[in-house]
């Protein structure tokens, strides 16, 4: 985690060199502002992203964009690009759902900016009924008789690949061994009831009556907080960082640079902040957030808090977990 931080401390300076590409794109998309943006990304963020793009219309470089937009599970919309759907920013939940698209749709210096690429941040969390019927503290709590699990399916969803690694991690940030991890990966899929397609699939589903407990981002349980849904939510002592890449295609005109250029802006993520993501940029204050457990600490340290490069980077994590003959298929085979 220091190494973590030190990262995210230069990002402070890099607020200011943010600022002044900001400010270079909108002088420099002033011929550009009739230009249409086509927006494919993951399915939940779609509330941020109509906020921000709502906000970016209001700059002098988004003055006169228009949109088409396109949400789904995040691999099944990367997927899409690759087949051809008109994209020219593209937002997904993690970063091997971008990198397929590079070096033909996006150029292979998309992650050197000040955020590396990153757009938002989150952790993932266990949302419950109201009032906590099934008193849930935590990651073992999962695992009794009767408790019924809500998470989206890996195949097709980068939340479930969030979700599952902070489950597996959670042992070994306990002192457990990768022998105790996958035994209580097992029983955590014995007991998922529902393999929604999308995180907000799964944030649906479990809304609509299925299951006890909904594995999740904090950003997803906050958003239903602030729509009125009646839910809660727990932050556990053992966590891993979410971390959501976006990028412009090669094809993309200038007014999508501008765009992406204001979403990495401290404005940006003071809009991000406000649908719940925590910050990519040092310095940020969320201000008070509606919806979060106390609006006005909205994001709570973790006290462990794993991320992919303390699991050796996405190819070593895909291969370990996800792939064919992975941890995962595995666990999913083995509990029925």
């Amino acid at each position: 985690m220091a190494s973590l931080r030190a990262s995210r401390s230069l990002r402070v300076a890099a607020l200011f060199t943010a600022a002044i590409v900001a400010a270079a794109g909108c002088s420099s998309s002033k011929s550009s502002s009739s230009k249409k943006i086509s927006l494919v990304a993951y399915s939940v963020p779609k509330p941020a992203y109509d906020a921000l793009s709502a906000a970016f219309g209001k700059t002098k470089a988004g003055d006169g964009v228009g949109w088409t937009t396109s949400y789904g599970a995040s691999g099944t919309q990367s997927k899409a690009v690759t087949n051809g759907q008109k994209a020219d920013y593209v937002a997904f939940s993690l970063e091997p759902d971008l990198t397929k698209l590079v070096p033909k749709f996006v150029s292979a210096d998309w992650n050197s900016g000040p955020t590396k690429g990153l757009v938002s941040d989150s952790v993932v969390v266990i949302a419950v009924r109201k009032g906590n019927p099934k008193h849930i503290t935590g990651w073992d709590d999962l695992i009794k008789p009767g408790v019924k699990i809500v998470t989206p399916d890996p195949g097709s969803s980068g939340s479930a690949k969030w979700n599952i690694l902070a489950a597996y991690t959670h042992v070994l940030e306990d002192g457990g061994t990768d022998d105790q991890a996958q035994d209580y990966l097992k029983k955590f899929f014995a007991n998922v009831a529902s393999k929604p397609s999308s995180g907000s699939n799964a944030t649906t589903t479990f809304l609509n009556g299925t299951g006890d407990v909904l594995i999740s981002y904090e950003n997803e349980a906050i958003a239903a907080r602030q729509k009125g849904q009646s839910l809660d939510y727990i932050v556990p002592d053992e966590s891993i960082l979410i971390e959501n890449p976006a990028a412009v295609t090669k094809s993309a005109p200038a007014s999508a640079k501008d765009f992406l250029a204001f979403v990495q802006s401290a404005d940006g993520q003071a809009i991000f902040a406000a649908h719940g993501y925590r910050p990519v940029l040092s310095g940020v204050s969320p201000g008070t957030v509606q919806g979060a457990n106390d609006p006005t600490h909205p994001f709570p340290d973790v006290k462990h808090l794993e991320t992919i490069a303390d699991l050796g980077g996405w190819a070593a994590v895909n291969k370990k977990f996800f792939d064919a003959g992975g941890l995962v298929p595995k666990a999913e085979g083995s509990s029925g």
